[in-house]
């Protein structure tokens, strides 16, 4: 799909440096996880199994966004088990290629990442998250009062700020992200 288009994202992204560079949100919560996470040996091995294929990864982006705090490090420690290149692109500014990956076909969630072959096909697209991490925020939201209440904003704050310090802490939802990554290209 959109081969030599894909290829011209890729190029275009932003390196893992200057992504996290630009980060004005989230870059402290996100460069813990990455100094924190580490891969099982039976994950470091599968993925070197698939280094041969050089394959690449797009993805799409914007640092506010709490699933992209907690995948996107998980990604790049897949990416480096791999030896697969990864460009980040920031989503609000390229509406043009997120709109062709939209989450059940109307939502612009993020993260999504996209891989890719070396001539610019894609491989596999994974997010914005992992099906036990949707299922934790369904349940989470279910448990919400209705959207009039007057406690809504305050109970929904509430929620996504204790999603966000597990996301931080707990060591078995990375391993659970990373499993469900590997879904995609494996």
């Amino acid at each position: 799909m959109f081969n030599l288009e894909l290829n011209s994202w890729f190029q275009n992204g932003l390196t893992k440096g200057e992504y996290i560079s630009s980060m004005t949100r989230n870059k402290e919560e996100m460069t813990s996880i990455y100094d924190r996470f580490e891969l099982t040996e039976g994950d470091k091995k599968k993925l070197e199994a698939v280094q041969s294929k050089k394959l690449r990864a797009i993805v799409l982006t914007e640092d506010w966004c709490g699933d992209a705090m907690l995948n996107n490090p998980v990604l790049l420690r897949v990416a480096e088990a791999a030896g697969m290149e990864v460009r980040f692109v920031l989503r609000d500014q390229n509406l043009e290629l997120m709109d062709q990956y939209l989450t059940n076909g109307t939502s612009r969630a993020i993260p999504i990442f996209i891989f890719i072959d070396q001539e610019g096909n894609e491989v596999g697209v994974w997010g914005p998250r992992a099906p036990e991490m949707q299922a934790l925020v369904e349940k989470g939201r279910a448990e919400l009062p209705d959207k009039d209440a007057p406690d809504f904003q305050e109970k929904q704050m509430a929620l996504y700020k204790r999603l966000g310090q597990s996301y931080q802490t707990d060591s078995t939802i990375w391993q659970t992200v990373a499993s469900s990554i590997m879904t995609a290209f494996l």
